[in-house]
């Protein structure tokens, strides 16, 4: 075999062998290899071959740059017939309503402060619930919870009612609410939200993600801590603000809040519209509320892949500047339930507009609690993982010391190899 046969030889085999490596340790492509290997290589192959069989390619400038992506990746999901296997339903006093006494199954005739209003809602417990109808998954899988719609009650009696906490908490994450509808009516009051489940309310914080009262027609998202955590005005969500200190101890415990601007984020129109997705996102950068009401849901929810970063401005944000949202919030469990009078519906009632008579009166009658209920589709969610690589240009590449070591034996051998 002549000297220019065994370097013929060499190099086809070295780029076979090469594009075979590529594919196993994840080496460089050999085409963005080839400057060095024809430099390499120059010095002994004849000058002519050269000039002819390898043609030095030209390279543009660029620089290298490192990219940061997070990542969503699903960690819990409550749907279908296990939706319930994770959850206790409360019976003892609310923690969020300190003038509000829950007994199971008892009569309670304790008054609000203001209002003189009898306090009308008993939480029942899960055989009570599953046996009368209160929570079930349908057909469809269709998860409902709901008020009883079909006990008529004398004034100063309660209605039965549901309220659920998870058993599970996450101090941070992407959480999706996607749900056909929830409560709403004159002396209604649910809410989706979110607590410090080892801690004395509020030392570990409240996220109210979903909430109203009645008939109205604008969701209403809060926040309550302990003093120090405020509500800055800085423009990057598209909510109204009421209310910008967030210390759960003053004002009525109302915390710091925004209403949502859609006129379908609570409600009768809500519901009408086929409801949508309420996300909560809860990390470094603050805590976040958005709602997509059903045609506006971003594909990349649909796909179970959520990107935040690509959507809309939200509804509601708390920003770090004001509230470190790992000070103030903590080992949160998640909570739905359905309240009926009570501090915030209990003492807004004689001034709600449409809203006839006073909340004890309104109580009696069943037939006005048939919108009194929650469906929902599926609650994920999901944690983050941020992945960090370099982003290299066509002409150049990078590669790991193990992957260059290798590569230089591979191309040395067979170079001696084409020379033998």
């Amino acid at each position: 075999m002549t000297r220019r046969t065994r370097l013929y030889a060499g190099l086809c085999s070295a780029y076979l062998l090469l594009t075979a490596a590529q594919g196993i340790h994840g080496l460089p492509r050999f085409e963005d290899l080839k400057e060095a290997f024809v430099d390499s290589v120059k010095s002994i192959v004849p000058r002519s071959f050269a000039g002819q069989a390898l043609q030095r390619r030209q390279q543009s400038n660029s620089t290298n740059s490192t990219s940061e992506t997070d990542v969503w990746i699903l960690a819990d999901e409550y749907s279908g017939h296990t939706f319930f296997d994770d959850w206790k339903f409360f019976t003892g006093a609310d923690p969020t309503n300190g003038l509000v006494e829950y007994v199971l199954l008892q009569l309670n005739s304790m008054r609000t402060n203001e209002f003189d209003e009898f306090i009308t809602s008993s939480y029942v417990d899960q055989d009570t619930a599953f046996s009368e109808g209160l929570a079930y998954v349908d057909d469809n899988n269709t998860v409902i919870m709901k008020g009883d719609n079909t006990s008529w009650v004398n004034i100063g009696d309660t209605r039965k009612s549901v309220r659920i906490e998870s058993n599970k908490y996450w101090n941070g994450g992407l959480f999706l609410l996607d749900l056909n509808r929830a409560p709403w009516g004159c002396a209604v009051w649910p809410a989706f939200w979110t607590l410090g489940a080892l801690a004395t309310w509020p030392t570990a914080g409240e996220i109210d993600i979903l909430e109203g009262v009645h008939d109205n027609i604008h969701n209403h998202v809060a926040w309550h801590t302990n003093p120090g955590c405020v509500l800055t005005e800085t423009g990057n969500y598209t909510g109204t603000v009421d209310q910008t200190d967030c210390n759960a101890n003053i004002n009525d415990n109302s915390g710091c809040g925004i209403s949502d601007w859609s006129r379908v984020s609570y409600g009768e129109s809500f519901d009408a519209q086929g409801g949508g997705v309420y996300a909560m996102l809860w990390d470094e950068t603050g805590i976040a509320i958005w709602y997509f009401y059903r045609v506006s849901i971003p594909q990349d929810i649909q796909d179970g892949d959520p990107k935040p970063k690509t959507w809309s401005m939200p509804s509601a944000s708390l920003a770090p500047e004001g509230c470190d949202p790992f000070q103030y919030f903590a080992n949160h469990s998640i909570v739905f339930d359905i309240t009926f009078c009570g501090d915030w519906a209990g003492n807004s009632y004689a001034t709600t507009p449409g809203c006839p008579g006073t909340c004890a009166e309104r109580l009696q009658d069943p037939a006005n609690f048939i919108n009194a209920s929650w469906s929902i589709n599926s609650l994920k969610i999901y944690t983050k993982e941020s992945l960090q690589g370099t982003v290299v240009s066509a002409g150049h590449a990078t590669s790991s010391p193990h992957s260059s070591m290798l590569l230089t034996a591979v191309v040395g051998l067979l170079m001696l190899l084409a020379l033998c």
